[in-house]
């Protein structure tokens, strides 16, 4: 069974920074790709950053200059370290492991397991 668990979420003001963790098996690191995603109230879910087997990584647009993605195998665990973090930023980050999809933030649903997700606010 995939698992994955988000921690490290919280408030912040804007231009601030937050660094938030996935846990997740050295196994589901080895076979996946792990990602992040976020949801804002009122909005769909979007790609955040995903690195996959090779090392390979991914961002959106909107985060590229401001946000990595890193992962510490032997810990089990995949970061996301976000700076200058905007209002926009706001909403439930959510790790995701996923085997396949349609372009690299775009995983398939079918081949997709997901975490409960870790709140984070971004005051101005």
């Amino acid at each position: 069974q995939v698992r994955l668990v988000e921690s490290g979420g919280g408030s912040v003001q804007a231009g601030g920074s937050l660094r938030i963790s996935c846990r997740t098996s050295i196994s589901t690191q080895r076979t996946m790709s792990v990602g992040w995603f976020r949801q804002a109230p009122g909005t769909k879910r979007e790609g955040v950053a995903v690195v996959h087997i090779d090392g390979t990584r991914n961002y959106a647009d909107s985060v590229k200059s401001r946000f990595t993605i890193s992962q510490n195998v032997a810990r089990d665990t995949v970061y996301l370290q976000m700076n200058s973090l905007q209002p926009e930023d706001t909403g439930m980050y959510y790790c995701a492991a996923y085997s396949a999809y349609s372009s690299p933030l775009y995983p398939l649903p079918d081949k997709t397991y997901w975490g409960q997700g870790t709140q984070v606010t971004v005051s101005s």
